[in-house]
């Protein structure tokens, strides 16, 4: 057992049984929906289908990251028992979470000056982030040391390829992402905006393809192009979809049946409220690892 805490937030997407399972503590996000507070927690609060049926229904949401106190005291219980700690961010190119997480780390240093607090920026989100985090407590697991896995995070978080199709544009129009006329348009001519997470961890638009059917086979064409090995990919495969199960298992369906290596079968996960309250219903993410990500 490592004598160590690795940590991250609500916003990598998993489920409480699998951060339970692999010893992963967490803290939770904000959000605001129809005039009340929750705790991005997972689903315990607002499941996932129950937080898109009432974006659809018209009412708004809105996310705040975890604070600085907040940080402070999760950490500080750690601390307090004689571990130090690895902690991993959402990314910075979508939250302030890394840079709160990090002043926190720094008073505490302070206080603490004979631990470690490590502070990850993961440069990823959803699931993505989350797949960072199971491949991280595989190797804590397997007896690497903090100072190692520290490392090791920063040299290979950029292997992590994340790519998101969506089939709803109302949420990006309603974002301010894409105009009302733009969004008009590609509702009728079907397009399916297809994105990534470049390198800085911001969310991008990568090419606009029309249907549904089209898009599916060009994201995983995405995984043929930059997964590690190629079809040979032998590493471990999630994908996350927002209410939209369907489009999702016939995206793992199609690189199950291409990528015969798979370390697993492909997992699915839900989008939770963080990343799901931007993206609105009707997106799949397509995660796995690859070339390192240049931009």
């Amino acid at each position: 057992m490592a004598d160590y805490i690795l940590s991250c937030c609500s916003a990598a997407d998993l489920s409480i049984k699998r951060f339970m399972k692999r010893n992963i503590p967490y803290l939770c996000f904000h959000f605001e929906l129809g005039g009340h507070e929750y705790l991005d927690d997972l689903g315990e609060s607002v499941y996932p289908e129950e937080l898109f049926r009432r974006m659809i229904g018209g009412e708004s949401v809105t996310t705040a990251p975890i604070h600085v106190d907040e940080y402070e005291s999760f950490f500080e219980k750690y601390l307090e028992a004689g571990n130090d700690i690895l902690h991993v961010t959402l990314s910075s190119g979508l939250s302030k979470s890394y840079h709160f997480a990090c002043v926190a780390r720094d008073q505490l240093l302070k206080r603490y000056p004979d631990r470690k607090i490590y502070v990850v920026d993961s440069l990823g989100a959803s699931s993505g982030y989350g797949l960072l985090m199971d491949t991280m407590a595989d190797l804590r697991d397997s007896g690497m040391s903090i100072d190692e896995l520290y490392q090791w995070a920063e040299e290979h978080k950029l292997n992590l390829h994340q790519w998101f199709f969506s089939t709803d544009l109302s949420f990006y129009i309603k974002g301010g992402r894409i105009s009302k006329t733009a969004g008009f348009v590609g509702s009728v001519m079907e397009i399916c905006p297809l994105l990534n997470i470049n390198s800085n961890g911001e969310l991008v638009l990568k090419e606009r393809v029309y249907t549904k059917k089209k898009v599916i086979q060009r994201i995983v064409e995405q995984m043929e192009q930059y997964a590690q090995d190629g079809l040979d990919y032998s590493g471990k495969c999630y994908l996350c979809h927002s209410v939209c199960m369907e489009d999702a298992r016939a995206v793992a369906s199609l690189v199950e049946r291409r990528f015969k290596n798979l370390n697993g079968r492909v997992e699915i996960f839900p989008i939770g409220v963080t990343i799901g309250s931007h993206t609105g219903p009707g997106t799949v993410a397509l995660l796995f690892y690859g070339q390192k990500r240049t931009c």
